[in-house]
């Protein structure tokens, strides 16, 4: 039995999200029916992260054990051509160990999201985007966001149906930055809360837009209640970026 690690990107715009569903298509399951088409094996294939309906990845860290003995190159060649025409490709695949994971030895992820800041529809950006048509100032939410930043009860921006065992999480980094008609929204921690990062880009928008302040969004938090949550941001603009080992 040999463990391969491979580095996935994909658009989520087709897909009910990462994990196997009984009632449409999903990431998790396009993969696995690709190794089952070139192997006749049936396996699991474990990601760092488990993405929502509409969530992309440019490089979603994943593993899979199988018991024929291939040639790593030739599995991603393999999955590419089996997978189509789902929008998933297969970056890089590598033999590991057996006691790596890609969830449990995962040391952190990030996330990025896109905002498109303008009042013309979006054509090619549709659907990988968040286009808020009112001015947003970054500045202002770049401050907003330095409020987040550290370890914190993030119930306020969990979504009520999060399977987490604690509300508590460590945020390493929470940046904004425009450049010309985008505003990136940057996180980093060793791991998110469920629409944690959706919720926060919501209501940072709220910032931006001058219908919150940085303390609005303070004492959102502090109050530890979903209900006093602003804006829980679509999922079109969220990107999975990186994991760290």
């Amino acid at each position: 039995m040999t463990r391969y690690a491979l580095t996935i990107e994909y658009d989520g715009r087709p897909f009910m999200g990462w994990q196997r569903q009984a009632h449409g298509a999903t990431v998790q399951q396009t993969l696995e029916d690709a190794v089952f088409a070139m192997t006749g094996e049936r396996v699991a294939v474990h990601a760092a992260g488990r993405t929502d309906a509409g969530v992309h990845a440019l490089a979603m860290r994943a593993h899979l054990d199988l018991a024929a003995d291939v040639v790593p190159f030739r599995l991603m060649e393999a999955l590419n051509a089996l997978a189509r025409p789902a929008p998933v490709a297969i970056l890089a695949c590598e033999a590991v160990t057996d006691d790596w994971h890609a969830r449990f030895s995962c040391l952190g992820r990030a996330y990025a999201y896109r905002i498109v800041n303008r009042r013309a529809p979006l054509t090619v950006g549709n659907g990988l985007a968040w286009q808020v048509p009112q001015p947003l100032d970054a500045t202002a939410m770049a401050e907003g966001a330095a409020t987040l930043v550290g370890r914190h009860d993030f119930t306020t921006f969990r979504s009520a149906h999060c399977q987490a065992d604690s509300p508590l999480r460590t945020l390493d980094r929470l940046d904004v930055a425009r450049d010309g008609d985008a505003v990136v929204v940057r996180a980093a921690a060793r791991s998110f809360l469920h629409h944690q990062v959706r919720s926060m880009v919501g209501c940072l928008a709220l910032v931006g837009m001058g219908r919150w302040t940085r303390d609005d969004l303070r004492l959102a938090l502090e109050a530890r209640d979903r209900a006093r949550l602003g804006l829980n941001a679509p999922p079109d603009g969220l990107y999975f970026v990186s994991a760290t080992y």
